[in-house]
């Protein structure tokens, strides 16, 4: 397999594209406006200590002040110089005997501001890297608790020894694998502790150096996650399209991941890089309902708040010699491009597959099969359950982000996110509903309805004659007005 990466850099918005043999995989964006706060590490300042609520308010320098509470304090004598391997949590201990106002104190974001409410903070600083979390303040050497409990002890055993390698006792600080460090190998995960370690020294350097109200340390943007998080074996090239943030990057790189700063290309073609693999294209077709196969056939998929659909349908496609082997072949079709359709548009949670039903259970063995191999490409957790008694195959995908839709798009003004509105037929029924219900209640000179254009025209026209007779029964005036702005769904009914 041969991978590319394509980077489309810009002041407001970053966006990243992974091309799988020829193929757009993978999308990440990240708009400037839009980052948040949390992993950032602050050298903070005490403006307020509260005994009452157990909590402080500390300026790390942005608009509004953060809040510490007790229960995320780290004991400290000297918060700002004191050794972090000397620290141990104290909830016990009052806030009041552990900080003061004035103080100087290593923070980091745990929570972003929320409308008039200031950054939550904790001083128990953690660090993510790729494959590990750093804890440079304690000593535990853990595992995710998502991956599964026999796997465990061997995990930690393993990781505690490659954490041990050439550090004096009691200074390698803690670390916890992270689920898709699971299957990392003993290189991999050296080089994501000597990452994090780096970072860590990075932070205290300046803490030393940097008066309070400093950023310390910002969680790291889109492209530097790409060297971090997205690199591989297989990766051929990265391909970025912005001269400075190429050498931004290529430093960043040499220092922390060489390997992957290999890599980097500083892209100088005339189209835009986009354009190279139609990625722009793809972009549009991920937002929309219909995914056409390239046999005839085409899925069907439908993201919800609680679990999204895919429907596999055969369409057009005849090509094969019988019916059976029409279905075993669109749903064989169908398991790729349902694994990269989860890829491409980042859809996490509960997800139902709905491959057309198959008589026989070899077919049915091969496209889960399939489906599964498929799967088995995505640095994303997934599990799959067999097909169930209604022929559905029933799997979930590790949420880690937005999904493509809800990151680009918002739910219809019109529609509100049903994706269908009532016909103007109905609406105008409605209408004369609401007339005759306001007509018990009120006795005006006159009603005047404004609605949509093509509202008013079906009232104007084919519904002329009810709309006279409702007038003759309320023995009220109604006048009709167009509004080009509105939906077809809304409309107001004014008593004159």
């Amino acid at each position: 397999m041969q991978q590319d990466i394509l980077i489309n850099w810009s002041p407001q918005e970053t966006r990243v594209a992974v091309v799988e043999n020829n193929a757009v995989q993978e999308l990440h964006i990240e708009r400037t406006l839009e980052r948040g706060l949390v992993g950032n590490v602050y050298l903070g300042r005490v403006v307020r200590v509260l005994p009452g609520m157990q909590s402080a308010f500390i300026d790390i320098g942005l608009e509004r002040a953060a809040f510490l509470h007790v229960a995320d304090l780290m004991s400290s004598v000297n918060a700002r110089h004191a050794e972090p391997e000397a620290r141990t949590a104290v909830p016990a201990v009052p806030i009041e005997k552990q900080v003061f106002e004035g103080q100087a104190l290593m923070v980091q974001v745990i929570k972003d501001p929320i409308g008039t409410k200031g950054a939550r903070l904790s001083t128990q600083i953690s660090i993510a890297g790729r494959l590990l979390v750093f804890l440079p303040q304690d000593q535990h050497v853990g595992v995710s608790q998502k991956i599964p409990l026999a796997q465990r002890e061997a995990l930690r055993l393993r990781l505690q020894s490659l954490v041990e390698q050439g550090v004096p006792e009691g200074q390698a600080g803690g670390f916890i694998l992270r689920t898709n460090g699971e299957d990392a190998s003993d290189a991999e995960l050296c080089e994501d502790i000597a990452y994090l370690r780096k970072t860590w020294a990075r932070i205290r350097d300046a803490a030393s150096r940097l008066p309070p109200m400093s950023l310390l340390h910002q969680d790291l943007n889109l492209l530097q996650r790409v060297l971090r998080d997205l690199v591989s074996e297989v990766t051929q090239s990265i391909r970025l399209d912005s001269r400075e943030q190429f050498e931004k990057l290529m430093v960043f790189g040499r220092e922390f991941m060489p390997a992957a700063a290999g890599k980097l290309q500083h892209y100088k073609g005339e189209r835009p890089i986009f354009d190279l693999f139609g990625v722009d294209d793809e972009i549009i077709r991920a937002l929309g309902r219909r995914v056409d196969l390239k046999s005839g056939g085409y899925l069907i998929v439908d993201q919800t708040e609680a679990l999204t659909t895919i429907d596999v349908n055969t369409g057009a496609y005849v090509g094969a010699r019988n019916f059976d082997d029409t279905i075993f072949k669109t749903n064989l079709e169908a398991a790729g491009a349902i694994a990269r359709q989860l890829r491409l548009r980042n859809l996490g949670g509960i997800i139902i597959a709905d491959f057309i039903d198959m008589l026989r259970e070899e077919h049915r063995d091969a496209v889960l099969q399939e489906f599964r191999k498929q799967l088995a490409r995505d640095r994303v957790k997934t599990m799959v359950s067999g097909f169930s008694p209604l022929g559905l195959v029933e799997m979930t995908r590790k949420r880690t982000r937005e999904s493509l839709a809800h990151m680009l798009c918002e739910p219809c003004d019109v529609c509100q996110g049903k994706g269908s509105v009532k016909t103007a037929r109905s609406v105008a029924y409605d209408i004369l509903r609401e007339i005759l219900r306001e007509a018990r209640q009120f006795s005006p000179k006159e009603f005047r309805v404004v609605a949509s254009p093509a509202v008013i025209e079906i009232l104007l026209d084919e519904e002329s004659q009810h709309l006279a007779g409702l007038s003759d029964f309320i023995g009220k005036p109604i006048s009709l007005h167009r509004e080009a702005g509105m939906g077809q769904e809304q409309y107001d009914i004014v008593l004159l």
